[in-house]
């Protein structure tokens, strides 16, 4: 039964459902035991239909990637309990499967139906990166994978919790499939405690409230979503616009694979197709078709961003992804390396709306987390594991220069802090700084990248696992701006500083005590012709050692140079 609902009650019961998967936030952030959850934010919770599994809620901290990806989990859930004809109150699934759920196999998801009066009123989900599944590779992020069996152990969605009951034979096949099981064990213990606290706050806003009135409001939010979708697609041309870039290569083959677009806008209606992208290929750069979904609504919220959260945004959007191509690629294609893949389609979604609405969007990030793994054993025989995710710049907008060493856009996580890194890890940073002449040119720059010198000082030493990109193609400008610096991994050797063969990605390297690696990250693409940026704030960078003089002049010109800071 649905029901009128005034505007002022709207608006308080949809900050309350926020609050409720903000609170689900906070308390996996606070409760997990490793940095990609604690530090980084690499997670999320929501509050999905009970029927559709669509998005209703979603919390403000975690990663946007997740918005619509996890309604694919809760789907896959849905679809699992009717086929078995046993949900019942208290049941939580847990699973890892990016086929299903999108992403790659780091990310455990935690589906709970949530139950009022006896009766399904919505799902409930968490999702975080754990730190390592197994796999051939410390960390899961493996550039050599042809299968997703090499990548991580696989759980399709099972019963972790029945009506109320912990499965524990579940935790063991869990923890006997991680090199890290405390780190594993506390964070299903966070998510689990997150799960609990999203059902004693639905229930108080349900006794509060009512169900119906409740249901109203999402139903409410959801239309009124699609309505504001369409009035923002009204003042934009109507046409089609293109655009291409490419990704490094899969890990396996040193060929480069392109992604492309067509944008389409006709009237309240937008279209975004993919043809034209590479076939799926046989490295980890594949990815599944939920997660491609979910990337073309993460672009679009950047696009607008005053939309709320929910899946009503994407009811104007025609999202047409190509069977057969990288994103699309059915089970068990290699998933692991999701991330560069889809920066690379917002990258591109970018460029094809810069042409149509250049105010919308901004130039291209610097395109990859550099998934970095440095593992080894201690001297007492235990594993150690470092897997982080490193920062670069931000493309330049039509307000404002980019930001500096930022992360990336598909997320609002954090980069880490190298303390709590050197903490937790046998490592030193020798250096952590921004990379000066890494930012595109522009009337507003982009960000500057960022400069990682890492040490090993176990010992015993370590071999380090890079997954990145943006190695052969640099972050573009928009709107006449320049494109970026190109990203460099390189190690330490005895014969000296090495760079990888296949440019942005390598296993197995090994290092002893007192060796490094170093990653020098790209900046951002540039926004508008170079030549309209005001003379003194070319100067102010040159000052601040963001650029250097012989840069400054190349792109800029001599005129800085009269100018007194």
């Amino acid at each position: 039964m649905t029901q009128d609902i005034d505007p002022i009650t709207l608006a308080v019961l949809a900050g309350r459902m926020e609050q409720i998967a903000d609170e689900m936030d906070a308390t996996l952030f606070r409760a997990a035991f490793n940095p990609i959850i604690a530090e980084a934010h690499d997670a999320s919770h929501g509050l999905y239909h009970p029927q559709s599994g669509d998005t209703l809620v979603q919390g403000k901290s975690g990663l946007p990637i997740f918005v619509g990806v996890m309604s694919f989990a809760v789907k896959s859930v849905i679809e699992k309990a009717s086929k078995d004809g046993n949900l019942k109150d208290g049941d939580i699934y847990i699973f890892n499967d990016a086929h299903l759920g999108g992403t790659h196999l780091n990310d455990m998801r935690l589906v709970r139906p949530y139950f009022n009066n006896g009766e399904l009123f919505c799902y409930l989900a968490s999702v975080g990166h754990w730190h390592d599944l197994g796999g051939a590779i410390p960390g899961n992020y493996n550039p050599e994978a042809t299968d997703a069996f090499q990548e991580a152990f696989i759980l399709p969605p099972v019963k972790l919790v029945k009506a109320g009951e912990l499965q524990t034979d579940i935790i063991d096949i869990l923890m006997r499939n991680t090199r890290l099981p405390q780190s594993a064990q506390g964070d299903l213990n966070g998510q689990l405690g997150a799960l609990d606290l999203g059902v004693k706050r639905l229930d108080e806003l349900l006794s509060e409230y009512g169900p119906d009135t409740v249901k109203s409001a999402l139903n409410a939010l959801q239309d009124r979503a699609e309505i504001l979708m369409r009035e923002e697609l009204k003042e934009l041309p109507d046409g089609r616009w293109e655009a291409i870039d490419y990704l490094d290569n899969d890990g396996v083959s040193d060929t480069s694979l392109p992604i492309k677009v067509c944008l389409e806008i006709k009237n309240d209606t937008m279209s975004l197709n993919f043809e034209g992208t590479a076939a799926r290929c046989a490295g980890p750069v594949n990815i599944a078709l939920p997660t491609a979904i979910a990337t073309a609504y993460v672009a679009i919220k950047h696009m607008f961003p005053n939309l709320p959260a929910n899946s009503g945004v994407m009811r104007p959007i025609n999202i047409l992804i190509p069977e057969g191509s990288l994103l699309s690629a059915p089970f068990p294609a290699p998933v692991g390396g999701y991330t560069e893949t889809i920066l690379r389609m917002i990258d591109v979604i970018f460029q094809a709306a810069a042409q149509a609405a250049p105010e919308r969007v901004v130039a291209n990030a610097y395109g990859t987390i550099n998934a970095l793994s440095i593992s080894g054993k201690r001297k007492n025989g235990q594993p150690w594991v470092m897997f982080s995710f490193y920062g670069g710049g931000h493309g330049g907008s039509n307000e404002s220069d980019g930001l500096n060493h930022g992360n990336a856009p598909i997320s609002t996580a954090t980069i880490p802090p190298l303390e709590i890194l050197e903490a937790a890890y046998p490592v030193m940073f020798r250096k952590w700084a921004l990379r000066t002449d890494s930012a595109g040119s522009g009337m507003y720059r982009g960000g500057l990248g960022a400069t990682y010198e890492i040490e090993v000082l176990e010992e015993n030493g370590a071999k380090a696992f890079l997954f990145g990109e943006r190695g052969k193609y640099a972050p573009s400008g928009v709107v006449g701006g320049g494109n970026a610096a190109l990203n460099v991994f390189s190690y330490e050797q005895d014969g000296g500083w090495q760079n990888p063969p296949m440019t942005s990605k390598m296993v197995g390297i090994n290092l002893k005590q007192g060796q490094s690696v170093r990653l020098d990250t790209p900046g951002g693409g540039g926004y508008g012709t170079p030549s309209k940026r005001p003379p003194e704030n070319v100067a102010r960078d040159v000052a601040a050692g963001y650029i250097t003089a012989e840069k400054a002049t190349e792109d800029y010109g001599s005129a800085w140079q009269e100018v007194t800071i």
